[in-house]
């Protein structure tokens, strides 16, 4: 409207445009700007790249953001042009506008008749266009109205001849004929925001396409893994119209006889002529599907979006993959299993006997580990387990406390060892069922752990492969096992093909290599929000992956509440005229670098600013440790001696070491107690003995924690109270810093507060992350390293004090 009013106002004959405030970004406007481009572009006969080197005042005018003036003889015409050329976007800004009904006449045929309507009529009904003509209370508008359906008629010419018979013809197409007009003339004259009335018949048009029939060999579906289901797959090509599949044969024969819109079976089916020669082709030279490719369509039941033909035995199969027959629990077991995890035990078992892998994607603190020992005493009980036949779990090291006792306690008849440190022998390791080991020995000693077969192998916080790279990785998946279990309370940490890394692990190969995944799934989920592909991805790796939330009252109703709160803090005097100079410098490298340079000062930044925001004596490595000086400080101590009136405990996260020591000291001045730290350089010892002693003694009322170091595997339960002093901005580690205390075991709500300094960075950064947030119940979120692709102008934006 804003071209329009500017063109509308202006001579003719001496017109200035000013086109660089025009916001070309709501859905109408980016048409018309496709329509200027497009319209210009062919007449000047250059590509979008080539524009900055064309010297001409329209290409000036609408794509330079120049100001031009069209005062000379050999152009003084232009402002009318375009004045003229650019009216046609804005009839239906007018109080007459122009309606197109289309509606079925006998015989398949398709009848296009103009109404008008009156926009300023409260009723808004539209009349037919002979009574334009007809009626004296148009005499004032009705040549107005018929320069915009001339317009409308230069790209549907049927309609000039219902203006030269003054409304009273109505053009009638066939439906042959009405391809066209539907495919490729309405779509323009829709572009001018004209308003088309289409039959329910047209509301959805059906095109061929290619498919195929998917049955088993010999009609028998036989167990056994996933991947050697793949073999006793066969398939025949066939194309399918609508719902219905036909035979390559009789659709060769319909294409003879068909083309444009044709109604089949009360439907139009249109059959583009280029389009239909293409799946001519395609089903005369099919390509030849490999077993992987045939496996993802059966558990798809599609193939390219559109659905395909499987036989009786196979759906059911197929459909067997995903019922679950629940098992008692082993007697020898000493616990009682919530029905969740019942469930997930008896899922567990039957992906096993299959020979298929598992994912159990569980929330963090709903029991996996608990689950996992159910699976194994049953295995023992079967006569699976044995000596000969062992099991290998692979955890963190800050877990192989906690697996050790979890079986200890739960099956004490289960043999287990721990292969770590000074005792990794796998001689004094002989007489052990199940072996306790780590990533880093798994890396270190993969040829010792590769000579055993063993009968499942099972990682816990599986996220520990997601990077397919890496070292790490590539041992776990070295190992060879009968079945795989992968554990983790948060699959998708960062991206999708993380998700890849993990599920290639759980069963090897079903997803086709990273790049296809890449292609087919992490880039249409994550960046295009493709809801088609979301389902596809989650119907071919339902059957293999369980996941359940804590906050689903179906699955647990007796845990209490999550509640997660901001707490928001100004910075001190100090604190802002430190983080405007640190912001000021850095940002006059950044603008004087490109590239990984570039991206490594925005993180350097961030990293200061983050430290600055905490604590001055965190950034400068000196100076006085007092709470007052940071604007963080005050919040600290009010929220911790609210937590202890209320004779509740405190949990503290920080990812800062420094930073840690810095609030050890602050909370010993303040509260005069003992303010215990764990972080990566805590031995295991101390650190079983922090978590139990906080766990057990009601005079441990705080621990400051290490985000990295505890941010899983532990249980902190006994607090009720949850305070992260500076923000990870990945929900996923978050959430998992959070769960030490909400999780099985938690009697009280509890609360977490984000620490976040109003008018810096991080309240902006903080309310980018929560927009990105939610992705189709999968946490994807990247990290701060997608702060360095912003441009110079929204980085100052960001960083800069103030709102």
């Amino acid at each position: 409207a804003r071209v329009h009013e500017q063109l509308s106002s202006l001579l003719p004959a001496n017109l200035i445009l000013y086109t660089d405030n025009i916001d070309m970004h709501q859905p109408v406007q980016k048409d018309y700007l496709n329509a200027l481009v497009s319209v210009f572009l062919n007449h000047f006969m250059v590509s979008y790249s080539e524009i900055s080197t064309v010297s001409d005042p329209v290409i000036d005018l609408f794509f330079k953001g120049k100001i031009v003036q069209f005062n000379a003889f050999t152009n003084k015409e232009y402002p009318a042009s375009i004045h003229l050329w650019l009216s046609r976007f804005f009839i239906t800004h007018k109080q007459f506008v122009p309606i197109l009904e289309i509606t079925e006449a006998e015989n398949e045929c398709f009848n296009v008749d103009v109404l008008v309507e009156n926009r300023e009529d409260d009723l808004q009904i539209p009349v037919p266009l002979k009574d334009v003509f007809a009626k004296k209370s148009f005499d004032a508008v009705r040549m107005d109205i018929m320069r915009d359906l001339s317009t409308i008629a230069e790209f549907l010419p049927s309609l000039q001849q219902t203006l030269s018979k003054k409304g009273k013809f109505t053009p009638q197409y066939t439906a042959r004929d009405f391809a066209a007009v539907l495919f490729q003339q309405l779509p323009i004259i829709r572009l001018f925001g004209i308003k088309l009335l289409l039959p329910k018949a047209l509301s959805k048009i059906i095109q061929p396409a290619v498919t195929l029939r998917l049955g088993s060999k010999d009609g028998i579906v036989k167990k056994g893994s996933l991947l050697g289901l793949q073999q006793m797959l066969q398939y025949n090509w066939q194309a399918s119209i609508g719902n219905q599949f036909i035979s390559v044969e009789a659709f060769l024969d319909l294409l003879k006889k068909t083309s444009g819109l044709v109604k089949i079976r009360g439907e139009y089916v249109y059959f583009d002529e280029k389009e239909t020669q293409k799946l001519a082709y395609q089903l005369t030279n099919p390509p030849r599907l490999d077993g992987i490719s045939l496996l993802q369509i059966a558990m798809s039941e599609e193939y390219q979006g559109t659905p395909i033909e499987m036989t009786d035995e196979l759906r059911a199969h197929i459909k067997s993959l995903s019922e679950i027959s629940i098992l008692p629990a082993p007697k020898g077991l000493n616990a009682t299993l919530r029905p969740y995890q019942q469930r997930g035990f008896s899922w567990l078992y039957k992906n096993l006997q299959l020979g298929f892998g598992s994912i159990l994607a569980d929330d963090m603190g709903l029991g996996k580990t608990i689950q996992v020992i159910t699976l194994l005493l049953k295995l023992k009980d079967d006569g699976d387990l044995t000596l000969q036949n062992r099991v290998l779990i692979v955890a963190p090291t800050t877990l192989l406390t906690n697996w050790e006792r979890e079986i200890a306690k739960f099956a004490p008849q289960l043999n287990t060892g721990i292969f770590h440190g000074s005792a990794r022998d796998m001689k004094l390791l002989a007489q052990t069922e199940i072996i306790i080991t780590t990533y880093g020995s798994v890396r270190t000693d993969k040829a010792v752990l590769s000579k055993d077969n063993w009968l499942c192998l099972v990682i816990d916080e599986a996220q520990n492969i997601k990077n397919t790279a890496a070292e790490q990785t590539k041992s776990v998946k070295s190992i060879p096992a009968q079945c795989y279990i992968a554990l983790s309370g948060t699959p998708v940490e960062n991206r999708l093909s993380e998700y890849w890394s993990i599920f290639d692990f759980s069963n090897k190969g079903y997803l086709g290599n990273v790049k296809q995944f890449k292609s087919e799934y992490a880039i249409p989920i994550e960046a295009d929000r493709d809801q088609h592909a979301l389902r596809r991805f989650h119907k071919m790796t339902a059957p293999f992956v369980m996941r359940r939330l804590k906050t689903d009252k179906s699955i647990i109703s007796d845990l209490p509440d999550k509640i997660e709160v901001n707490q928001y803090c100004h910075l001190t005097p100090a604190q802002a005229a430190l983080y405007e100079s640190i912001v000021e410098k850095s940002m006059q490298d950044i603008e004087a670098n490109d590239g990984k340079a570039r991206n490594g000062l925005v993180l350097t930044l961030i990293m200061a600013l983050k430290q600055i925001c905490n604590h001055p004596a965190q950034y400068l490595k000196k100076g006085k440790k007092d709470a007052d000086l940071s604007g963080k400080g005050p919040l600290l101590l009010d929220l911790v001696a609210q937590a202890f009136d209320n004779d509740e405990k405190v949990i503290i996260f920080t990812q800062f070491k420094e930073m840690g020591d810095i609030l050890v000291e602050i909370l010993e001045n303040a509260f005069q107690i003992h303010a215990p730290f764990l972080h990566g350089g805590t031995t295991r010892p101390n650190r079983d003995k922090m978590v139990e002693d906080f766990q057990q003694k009601s005079s441990a009322r705080l621990m400051v924690l290490s985000l990295k170091a505890a941010g899983t595997g532990l249980n902190l339960t006994a607090a009720s109270q949850v305070i992260h002093f500076d923000l990870w901005w990945n929900p996923a580690v978050e959430a998992q810093a959070t769960d030490r205390a909400f999780r099985i075991g938690q009697k009280k709500n509890v609360m977490a507060h984000r620490f976040i300094t109003t008018a810096t960075f991080e309240e902006r950064i903080d309310k980018m992350i929560q927009e990105k947030k939610a992705l189709a119940n999968l946490t994807v979120a990247n990290g701060e390293h997608w702060i360095g692709d912003l441009s110079n102008q929204e980085l100052r934006q960001m960083f800069a004090l103030g709102k």
